[in-house]
């Protein structure tokens, strides 16, 4: 996206790695003005002189285009790269200047400076680890397989199309952990109780629900017009998928109006997981 909106301003994560770092830092910035609507910019890989004038041009130009000073979140290690950057007209928020500086001044001590140091981990174990636990994830998203689950750290049940796979695959690429993911399904409400394949790891389990209406809406997106959409049908799947959670003593949340982040850390904290 190139152009701003008449209600925003245009914002560019700047980085001389893949960005992640950056845009990370800059969207929990952002989303404390919620009224406002911002066209997003990414530049990866900056990391030498002529990709920082480059960056530099686009950044200018986006400004002409615009009316407006662009915003710019920056993780740029290099001091000459990120000052040639900084020659644009904008408004630069640099993490290193603002957060690590002030760490090396308060600690007596500088830090690595290393391009490329927030994701440059393949050799560490827990890199291995989080590969470990994302293949673990697709292997057992949607029910696929029921082999191995006394290795999943929590497996979440919930409705079709309730959050389950996006928060299994945060929590396997963000904290490491193993996590499977099982449909509730009519089957089980007509015999009602959990999946077989469920029963000896009751104790993992962790339920998603979220509104028929929200629900429904997603639904439609997937299968226009079908039973499995219908408001009725996902009001009863809901309704269901509850009862048995409560019968069970299954913790669970709903999914409504709470983002990833928050679903994931509801469930680290009150599963008590690190």
């Amino acid at each position: 996206m190139t152009s701003s909106s008449p209600s925003g301003r245009t914002v560019f994560f700047v980085s001389d790695g893949t960005g992640i770092t950056a845009e990370t830092f800059g969207n929990s910035i952002l989303a404390q003005f919620e009224s406002l609507r911002f066209s997003i910019r990414r530049l990866p890989f900056v990391n030498a002189l002529d990709k920082a004038d480059a960056a530099r041009s686009v950044i200018e130009e986006q400004g002409r285009r615009d009316g407006a000073r662009p915003i710019v979140f920056s993780t740029l290690v290099d001091p000459a790269i990120a000052e040639r950057v900084k020659l644009a007209q904008a408004v630069h928020m640099d993490m290193f200047k603002t957060f690590v500086e002030p760490l090396e001044i308060e600690l007596g001590m500088k830090s690595s400076h290393t391009i490329g140091r927030f994701h440059h981990a393949n050799d560490s174990e827990s890199y291995k680890n989080r590969i470990e636990a994302i293949n673990f994830s697709l292997a057992h998203d949607d029910g696929q397989s029921s082999r191995n689950l006394a290795d999943a750290d929590t497996i979440l049940i919930g409705v079709s199309r309730s959050g389950k796979t996006p928060t299994s695959l945060y929590l396997s690429m963000q904290y490491g952990l193993k996590v499977a993911n099982y449909p509730l399904i009519p089957e089980d409400f007509d015999r009602d109780r959990l999946p077989d394949a469920l029963l000896p790891y009751k104790t993992k389990c962790f339920g998603l629900t979220i509104d028929p209406l929200r629900l429904s809406d997603i639904r439609q997106e997937r299968r226009p017009d079908s039973r499995y959409a219908a408001l009725e049908n996902c009001r009863a799947e809901v309704a269901a998928a509850e009862t048995l959670m409560r019968r069970e003593r299954i913790q669970w949340l709903s999914t409504t109006t709470k983002s990833i982040e928050e679903i994931a850390t509801t469930i680290l904290s009150q599963l008590k997981m690190p």
